[in-house]
């Protein structure tokens, strides 16, 4: 989730799903969270977030599924080159920094190439191509364009199996969720 726009917030529900928010700026901007599945839950070890843009859920080995770390990415969309440049030199740091065997940045961005290209990260989107009503994740304000501004990265193409936006679920957003299908195999397993 990006522009969460609140205080810090994490609660578990009675279905067993856990949801993390971050929080944004003084100018309210930022924020980013994830709601994670009930089968995953079991495995949190950790939700960070790293920056007002940047969230980091690590996901801990169990049995054969290697530890896991989930980037939670709200790019600036602003004019200012220097703030986009800070932010991309944050992430680029933070993912490099980050060893874990299998790595997910899940993405609002608006300029994903010059990161794909710095880190060898495989883009999800465009590994499953998708027809337009399944692609698009944002709808411009007057609701005649759509663009596709959420992605899905990983540092292992193997493991992606599927990325597609949900065209029927309802957020309140001008947003549409993006999930990716991530499949283990145990002979990937790896300590961290």
């Amino acid at each position: 989730m990006a522009e969460t726009r609140r205080q810090p917030f994490h609660a578990v529900y009675d279905t067993g799903e856990e949801l993390f928010l971050g929080t944004c700026d003084s100018r309210g901007v930022g924020g980013v969270g994830v709601l994670v599945n009930t089968s995953l839950s079991i495995n949190i070890n950790s939700f960070k977030e790293l920056t007002n843009r940047i969230g980091y859920l690590r996901l801990k080995r169990c049995g054969p599924i290697p530890a896991f770390a989930i980037f939670i990415v709200y790019a600036p969309t602003s004019n200012n080159d220097e703030e986009v440049e800070a932010f991309h030199m944050d992430l680029k740091k933070l993912y490099r920094e980050d060893h874990t065997f299998f790595e997910n940045i899940i993405a609002d961005f608006n300029q994903l190439s010059q990161f794909i290209m710095a880190t060898n990260a495989f883009h999800g989107n465009s590994q499953f191509q998708k027809p337009h009503p399944q692609s698009w994740t944002s709808d411009s304000p007057s609701r005649e364009y759509h663009n596709e501004i959420g992605h899905i990265t990983v540092n292992k193409r193997f493991c992606l199996t599927d990325v597609a936006a949900l065209p029927k679920f309802y957020t309140g957003s001008d947003h549409r969720l993006l999930p990716a299908r991530i499949y283990f195999f145990a002979k990937w397993r790896k300590s961290d």
